[in-house]
């Protein structure tokens, strides 16, 4: 497997007191697409920023 061109690994975000993002890991090939879903609220847009 080719080095992928990006990677993130135990990724954690807190607002204050408030964790919204725990022990997140991904990995994204180069062309690969990728799409993040999930309630609203939990965590898309902050993961993407």
């Amino acid at each position: 497997m080719s080095r992928p061109e990006i990677e993130v690994r135990g990724l954690r975000k807190s607002f204050g007191d408030n964790e919204v993002l725990r022990g997140i890991d991904l990995e994204i090939g180069q062309g690969e697409v990728v799409c993040v879903i999930g309630p609203s609220g939990s965590g898309k847009s902050t993961l993407l920023r």
